[in-house]
C-alpha cells in the first residue's frame, strides 16, 4: 500500500551569485552548536571531508562518523536472519556498528560543544538520515536540537507493487512503525531536504501514469545502483526513438524501485517525494545531485557542495 504525503512547503531557491553568505563572516566571533555527519549507503568518512570544511567556514564545527566502504559489508551479516528473508529486518543487532559509530561521533561532539547546552545537530546524508532516526529512538534524543536530511529515503516502498522490491528487507518499515513520528517544534527540529536533478522515464513509454509529487510515494535505499551509473556512463545521456534519454529511463527504473513509479523528479537516487518526510519542514533545491561521489561544484553540485550549503546553513545557525 502506498503511503500519502500530505502538501508540504517545498522551497526551490536559485542559486544566484548575489546571495549573501555573510553568516561566514562572523565564523571566528560565534560558535554554533556542533553537528554530526552521517555517511550515507557505501559512502566513507572521507567523502564529506570538504562538507566538514565549509561547516567550519560557518563556524559549525563538524565530526563524521567513522565509516568505511568496506565496513557496509557487515550488513551482510543480515543473510543469515530469517526475517531478512521475509521481508522483516529489523536496524538491531545488524546496523548497530552504525549506531555505535554515531554514538562516539555526538560524544566527539559533546566534547567540541563544551556545556554550551545549545544540543547538537544531525546530518543524515541518504541512509544516514532514517539511521539518525534509528539511533534518536535507541539512545535518546536529549542531545539533538536538529535533524536534517539530505536525500534520504524516509519511507518503506508500496506493498505488492509489481516489480518493487523492497531492498531494505523491512528495515524502512520498522523505521515507519516504531521510530517517533517527525514532529518540527523549537526542542527538535525535522529538516528533510530533497533535490531535482532528473525526471525518471518507465522503460516503456506509458508503463507508468504521471504522479504528482504531492500525493503517492513509497522508498527503497537501494542507492549505490544508479548512482555511479549516472555519474560515469555518458552514453546514457543518448535518446531513443521518442525523444526520451536512455539515462531518464535507467534512473526511473531507479526511482521505482523507491516509490513505486518511475516518472517522478529526484536528485538521480532518491526520488523527490520519498526525500519528505510528513511533519518535518520539506525542502526541495533544484538541480542538486544526490551524493558527493560523482558530482562536482559546478555542473552537478550535490547536498554538500559549498553553493547548496550556503542555502540551507541557516538551519544550524539558529
Amino acid at each position: 500500500m502506498a503511503s500519502t504525503i500530505l502538501p508540504s512547503l517545498r522551497l526551490r531557491p536559485n542559486f544566484s551569485a548575489s546571495m549573501s553568505t555573510s553568516s561566514s563572516s562572523s565564523a571566528g566571533e560565534v560558535k554554533h552548536r556542533p553537528a554530526v555527519i552521517l555517511p550515507g549507503l557505501g559512502n566513507n568518512s572521507g567523502d564529506y571531508k570538504k562538507l566538514e570544511v565549509t561547516l567550519g567556514e560557518y563556524g559549525v564545527r563538524a565530526v563524521v562518523a567513522a565509516v568505511s566502504r568496506l565496513d557496509w559489508f557487515r550488513n551482510a551479516s543480515g543473510l543469515v536472519d530469517p526475517s531478512y528473508w521475509r521481508g522483516t529486518l529489523r536496524p538491531r543487532p545488524v546496523l548497530d556498528w552504525y549506531l555505535n559509530r554515531i554514538d562516539d561521533a555526538v560524544r566527539k561532539a559533546n566534547e567540541l560543544a563544551q556545556g554550551q547546552g545549545q544540543g547538537l545537530s544531525l546530518i543524515g546524508h541518504s541512509a544516514g538520515g532514517w539511521l539518525a532516526r534509528v539511533y534518536m529512538e535507541e539512545y535518546g534524543k536529549s542531545d539533538i536540537s536538529l535533524l536534517l536530511t539530505l536525500g534520504t529515503p524516509h519511507l518503506p516502498p508500496p506493498r505488492g507493487q509489481p516489480g518493487v522490491i523492497d531492498q531494505t528487507r523491512g528495515l524502512l518499515y520498522y523505521v515507519q512503525d516504531h521510530c517517533a513520528k517527525a514532529v518540527y517544534t523549537p526542542e527538535l527540529r525535522y529538516v528533510c531536504i530533497a533535490g531535482r536533478y532528473i525526471r525518471g522515464a518507465p522503460l516503456v513509454d506509458n508503463a507508468d501514469a504521471d504522479v504528482d509529487s504531492d500525493v503517492t510515494v513509497g522508498i527503497d535505499s537501494g542507492e549505490a545502483i544508479s548512482e555511479l551509473a549516472i555519474a560515469s556512463n555518458k552514453k546514457s545521456d543518448l535518446s531513443d526513438s521518442s525523444g526520451t534519454s536512455f539515462r531518464a529511463r535507467f534512473v526511473g527504473q531507479g526511482y521505482k524501485q523507491v516509490c513505486g513509479t518511475a516518472d517522478v523528479w529526484g536528485d538521480g537516487v532518491v526520488p523527490e517525494v520519498s526525500a519528505h518526510l510528513e511533519g518535518a519542514l520539506n525542502v526541495t533545491f533544484d538541480g542538486v545531485y544526490h551524493s558527493p561521489v560523482g558530482s562536482d561544484d559546478e555542473t552537478r553540485p550535490w547536498y554538500g557542495s559549498p553553493v547548496i550549503v550556503k542555502d540551507w546553513i541557516h538551519h544550524l545557525l539558529e
